[in-house]
């Protein structure tokens, strides 16, 4: 099990990579539009929708496995803050199994909706040009089914006691959660 959450890791950390230079082409393909369009005089035909139907569809959902498996995504405690830490620790730990079946029906129904774009071949008309955008819809329930896996895994290994072998060492420093106290071995 240790050796499949390594696995894993290495995985999301791959898809964040590949969030991350969706950022950077971006910003590349913005920077080279607007200097087309106040230099030459000609932008880049189809700017505005590359970057929204691809680059920014990429940033936001392909890393979302990153936050899961660094137990870094937003969370409210104002009630769970005054529990006693063995409560904490079962809610945090059924929250996942909770949250993976809610990312789960929405990576199927996005799948659904990924097919009929593809089915009708969706694209988008900017200008004199028509840019296929059906592919774009098939990054959501990717991301969203390895959020989901990210966080069975996660459950399977709270439920069961085992050594996760997912790098979950939060984001921000000092930071720790109910389910992985410092002191344990991840």
């Amino acid at each position: 099990m240790h050796s499949l959450g390594r696995w894993l890791s290495r995985l999301t950390d791959a898809m964040t990579i590949l969030g991350g230079l969706a950022i950077a082409l971006m910003m590349l393909h913005v920077t080279a539009d607007v200097a087309g369009r106040f230099i030459f005089g000609t932008p880049i035909p189809g700017t505005i929708t590359v970057v929204s139907h691809y680059y920014m569809i990429v940033a936001a959902f392909v890393p979302l496995a990153f936050a899961a498996q660094k137990n870094a995504h937003i969370s409210v405690e104002v009630v769970t803050d005054r529990l006693p830490s063995v409560i904490k620790r079962h809610l945090e730990g059924w929250t996942l199994l909770l949250s993976a079946a809610v990312f789960a029906l929405v990576a199927v129904r996005s799948w659904e909706v990924a097919l009929s774009k593809y089915g009708i071949a969706a694209s988008v008309v900017q200008g004199n040009t028509s840019i296929p955008v059906w592919p774009s819809y098939f990054v959501l329930p990717v991301g969203l089914g390895l959020m989901t896996v990210v966080l069975v895994y996660q459950f399977v290994v709270y439920l069961f006691g085992l050594r996760s072998g997912l790098d979950s060492e939060r984001a921000s420093p000092g930071a720790t959660s109910a389910l992985y106290p410092p002191e344990t071995d991840r």
